[in-house]
C-alpha cells in the first residue's frame, strides 16, 4: 500500500528503512577524492519545504525520485545496445560481440519489410533487405539470430510493432527449440501500435484489430509468461517525428492509459498487468528538460495509475522505462561530435533515473553502425558507470530549484495535453480520444507544427547546433561507413525459398486457416499464431492472411 503524507523527518526514515533492506552492490561509494557519500540527499525538515510530498524520497509515491530506495546503488542500468542488420547470422555474430564486451541485454533492431510484416521475397521489398536491422521471415530466422544465446539466460527487448505478435510468437517458437522454460522468459516488446498512427506509420491493419491483438497479448502473457513485458509504450519515435518534451511525454503516457483501459477491458487486475507495461523515451540534448521530463514522467504515472485507474501495489504504480539517445539530434556534417552529444544525452537518462540505455553510435545518420562506432557508444555508458560517480547517490538533482520547476512544469503542460485529449473522446476514456484524434489527424498535426517550428528556430539561427549553422569549418576526414551487401537479399532469398520447399505445406495451409478461424470468434489467438508459427509459416503469409480479413488502413489527409 502507498503510504500517506507524514510529517518532518518521517518520510527520511521510511526511506532509511527501504533503504536498509534493499539489496546493495558491493562497490566504493565515495568521490574520486575518496569524501564518504550518503545514498541520498535531501531536507532535514520536509515540512519546511513546500509541496515535498510532490518529490519525496526515493522508492516511495509518487517516485518523482526513483522507483528504488538504493538508486544507483543496488543495481545500475542494464546497457542495452539495439543492433540489427543483414541477416539473422551477422546480426548473431554482432550480439555475441555485445554481451562479450560487457552489454547486459539485446534489443533487436528489424529491417523495413519485416518492421511492415512483409517477406523478404515480397516485391515491395526490393533493395530494403536487411538494411535498417535485420531480416526476419520466419521461425528459423529467429533460430539463427539467437543461436547460442540462451533466451532464458538473456532479456531481450524487439522494437516492432505493427507485426509485433507474430515476431513474439517466432521468438517463442525459438525459445522452445532451445529447450528454455517459456515461463522463465524475461524481455520486453514494443507492440505500441498508438504511436504507429501518431509517428511512426508502421501499421498493418485499421486501429481495431491491433488493439484486439495487443489484448490477446496481454492476456497470454498474464497467464504464461509472467515476466516478460508485452508492450513498451514509445515516446521515442514521438520525439524523432518533430514533437516537444511535453508531447512526447503526454501523448506517451496518454497511449499508456489507453493500453491500461484495454486490460481492464479484459478484465485483467491492473495489480497484476500494470507491471507488465513499460515504457521508451527519448533522451534528447537539452539536458535539465530531459532529466526533469523522466522525473515528471514516473510522478504523473503513480498518480493516474492509483488515483485513476485503481492501481494498489506500488509495483502497478511504477514507471519502468528504457532511454534512446536522440537520434535526431546527430549530424552528417562533422560526425564525431556526435560523440559528445551521445554522452550529454545519456548522462541525462541517467540522471532521470533510467531502468535501460541505448546509445547511438557516431555513424547512425549516415548508416547502420560499424563496429568501431558501436564500441564507443556502449563504452560510453560504461565510462558514466565506472568513472564519473553517478551511481553513487539517488537523484542527486532532487531538490535542484530549476529542476523541480521545470519538473513541475513539464507535468502541467503533460496534464494540459491529456485533458485536450479527453475532450476529444465520446465516452470519456482515454482510449476513445485516443482514437478520435488519430481518426482527425490531430496528433500528426500538432507534431508537425512543432517540428515546422523548431526549424524556422534552426534557419534563423535561434536554435544552434555545432557544424551545421554555428562552427562549421572542420578538418575531419570523412567516415568509413557499414555497407549492407546486395548479397543479403540475394542469399536471403534463397533460404526463404528452400525454407518454403522443404515445409509440410498442407500443415501451413491447415495452420493458417486455423489462425483465421479463430480470429472470427472472441479465443485468443495466440495458441493459433504460435501453431501457424511452429510450421514455418513465414511473417508475410500470417500478416497478409490477417491483412485479408481485416482490411488495410488510410491515414486521414490532414492540411
Amino acid at each position: 500500500m502507498t503510504p500517506d503524507p507524514v510529517g518532518p523527518a518521517e518520510g527520511r526514515q521510511r526511506w532509511q528503512q527501504r533503504y536498509d533492506a534493499a539489496r546493495k552492490r558491493d562497490a566504493d561509494f565515495t568521490t574520486l577524492s575518496g569524501v564518504e557519500l550518503d545514498p541520498v540527499y535531501g531536507p532535514a525538515d520536509e515540512s519546511s519545504y513546500p509541496n515535498f510530498d510532490q518529490i519525496g524520497w526515493p522508492g516511495e509515491f509518487p517516485f518523482t525520485r526513483g522507483l528504488y530506495a538504493s538508486g544507483y546503488r543496488g543495481r545500475t542500468w542494464t546497457i542495452r545496445q539495439f543492433a540489427g542488420f543483414g541477416n539473422a547470422q551477422q546480426t548473431n555474430e554482432r550480439y555475441k560481440m555485445i554481451l562479450a564486451a560487457g552489454g547486459g541485454g539485446l534489443s533487436v533492431a528489424f529491417d523495413m519489410p519485416t518492421l511492415m510484416g512483409r517477406d523478404s521475397d515480397d516485391a515491395r521489398a526490393l533493395g530494403e533487405v536487411g538494411h535498417c536491422g535485420v531480416a526476419i521471415d520466419s521461425a528459423a530466422d529467429m533460430d539463427e539470430l539467437f543461436a547460442g544465446i540462451p533466451l532464458q539466460d538473456v532479456t531481450t527487448s524487439m522494437t516492432i510493432s505493427g507485426p509485433a505478435v507474430p515476431v513474439f510468437c517466432m521468438y517463442i517458437v525459438a525459445a522452445e527449440r532451445q529447450g528454455a522454460d517459456i515461463s522463465k522468459l524475461d524481455g520486453t516488446l514494443q507492440t505500441d501500435i498508438f504511436k504507429e498512427y501518431i509517428a511512426q506509420k508502421e501499421w498493418l491493419f485499421p486501429p481495431e484489430p491491433h488493439l484486439r491483438l495487443i489484448g490477446d497479448l496481454m492476456e497470454y502473457c498474464d497467464r504464461e509468461i509472467p515476466r516478460y513485458k508485452p508492450l513498451s509504450v514509445s515516446g521515442y519515435h514521438i520525439r524523432e517525428a518533430g514533437s516537444t518534451a511535453a508531447q512526447e511525454l503526454a501523448f506517451t503516457l496518454a497511449d499508456g492509459f489507453g493500453y491500461v483501459e484495454l486490460g481492464l477491458s479484459r478484465g485483467l487486475d491492473v495489480n497484476r498487468f500494470a507491471p507488465g507495461l513499460s515504457f521508451f523515451f527519448d533522451a534528447h540534448i537539452d539536458f535539465f528538460e530531459e532529466i526533469a521530463k523522466f522525473r515528471a514522467a514516473r510522478r504523473i504515472w503513480a498518480r493516474w495509475l492509483r488515483d485513476v485507474y485503481g492501481a494498489t501495489d506500488e509495483r502497478a504504480q511504477w514507471l519502468r522505462f528504457h532511454t534512446q539517445t536522440a537520434g535526431v539530434s546527430l549530424t552528417a556534417q562533422q560526425p564525431d561530435n556526435n560523440i559528445v552529444r551521445t554522452a550529454v544525452e545519456a548522462l541525462a537518462a541517467v540522471l532521470g533515473g533510467t531502468n535501460s540505455l541505448h546509445t547511438n553510435a557516431l555513424d547512425e545518420v549516415l548508416a547502420l553502425p560499424s563496429e568501431k562506432a558501436a564500441e564507443i557508444a556502449l563504452r560510453t555508458q560504461q565510462v558514466l558507470m565506472e568513472e564519473t560517480g553517478v551511481v553513487n547517490v539517488a537523484d542527486p538533482l532532487g531538490g535542484s530549484w530549476y529542476v523541480e520547476a521545470l519538473t513541475d512544469e513539464m507535468e502541467r503542460q503533460a496534464e494540459a495535453i491529456f485533458a485536450r485529449i479527453k475532450d476529444m473522446s465520446s465516452d470519456g476514456s482515454m482510449t476513445a480520444g485516443i482514437l478520435r484524434g488519430i481518426e482527425d489527424g490531430w496528433f500528426m498535426a500538432e507534431i508537425a507544427d512543432a517540428a515546422f517550428d523548431y526549424q524556422k528556430k534552426l534557419e534563423k539561427g535561434d536554435k544552434k547546433v555545432v557544424g551545421v549553422n554555428v562552427h562549421d569549418s572542420s578538418v575531419a576526414e570523412d567516415l568509413e561507413i557499414l555497407r549492407i551487401s546486395h548479397e543479403v537479399e540475394v542469399e536471403q532469398k534463397r533460404l526463404l525459398s528452400e525454407r518454403k520447399s522443404s515445409r509440410d505445406e498442407g500443415a501451413v495451409r491447415a495452420a493458417l486457416q486455423h489462425m483465421i478461424d479463430v480470429a472470427r470468434t472472441d479465443d485468443n489467438m495466440l495458441p493459433a499464431m504460435l501453431e501457424a508459427t511452429r510450421q514455418e509459416a513465414t511473417l508475410g503469409e500470417i500478416c497478409d492472411a490477417l491483412r485479408t480479413e481485416w482490411g488495410g488502413y488510410l491515414e486521414p489527409p490532414r492540411f
